[in-house]
């Protein structure tokens, strides 16, 4: 029902609010799975989620700023935070993942309110508090319109077509995320979260697991913040690295239920579409 109602949005609730709350519903439900699959399959509790986030978003807006609004930016903007976002993943599974739980929340907390500061300082690379405003390739764009009739009452323009982009995304990336909690790798993350000890004892080398989950999570994270940029065309702090995103996307996981994928997705709906509304 969830994935009907997303990929019909633009028809069944027109409007320019309903479609933005539909696009950040896509952007979140990639964002909490992913951070499900540390927590809730793997269970890590990190605090750095954001901190990949908001490199993925910034890696969009910095190459779109400083290359124009073309495919060949997005592309480098998102390789390149990629590749930050892999190796700070690894760096912190490395050096963290041998301590304690609790130890863990606090290093990779530490981290990601280092990188806060640092993109409210480094100005002339991020824009500082005012973050960056950028423009996106003709095609994403909002006055660019494939047709000028009407399709089931519902314009085509490059917003809806970024709209749709976004849903694709998503789809595939939370299918991946299925695909990966589903596979043999993934019943070891859950053997891992049930008896690390026993895990061990067996003959898995928990740390290596725990480290590549680690780096897969921070992986999708980024992805989701690229989707973030994409769809506001801006992107500052606040927008994508705040704590404040932290702890919705702590709270819509045990919404949606810990160790379950479709429920990072239902989760995200819900908590979305309640914080939009609700207050109305």
């Amino acid at each position: 029902a969830l994935l009907l109602a997303l990929a019909f949005a633009p028809f069944l609730f027109p409007g320019v609010k309903a479609l933005n709350v539909a696009a950040k519903v896509l952007v979140f439900i990639v964002l909490v799975a992913s951070f499900d699959l540390l927590l809730g399959y793997t269970g890590i509790v990190s605090f750095a989620h954001t901190m990949f986030f908001g490199i993925g978003a910034y890696g969009t807006a910095i190459a779109s700023t400083r290359l124009g609004p073309t495919w060949g930016a997005l592309g480098i903007g998102l390789a390149g935070a990629l590749a930050v976002s892999l190796v700070l993943a690894l760096l912190i599974g490395l050096f963290s993942l041998r301590v304690r739980a609790i130890f863990f929340a606090m290093i990779t907390l530490a981290v990601a309110s280092a990188f806060l500061t640092l993109a409210s300082q480094l100005s002339e690379f991020t824009g500082g508090e005012d973050g960056l405003t950028f423009r996106v390739p003709e095609w994403l764009s909002p006055s660019f319109e494939l047709s000028e009739t009407p399709w089931m009452g519902v314009t085509i323009d490059g917003r809806l077509l970024c709209y749709y982009l976004l849903f694709v995304v998503a789809l595939v990336l939370l299918l991946t995320l299925l695909r990966i909690v589903n596979s043999p790798f993934g019943r070891v993350l859950q053997a891992i979260r049930e008896n690390e000890f026993r895990a061990e004892a067996i003959g898995y080398r928990v740390v290596v697991y725990r480290t590549i989950s680690s780096v897969l999570s921070a992986l999708f994270a980024c992805l989701a913040g690229a989707m973030l940029a994409l769809w506001l065309r801006y992107n500052g702090p606040d927008t994508s690295m705040s704590f404040e995103i932290m702890m919705d996307v702590l709270l819509i996981v045990v919404i949606g239920g810990m160790g379950t994928i479709y429920g990072a997705a239902i989760g995200s709906a819900l908590f979305v579409v309640a914080q939009s509304y609700l207050q109305d």
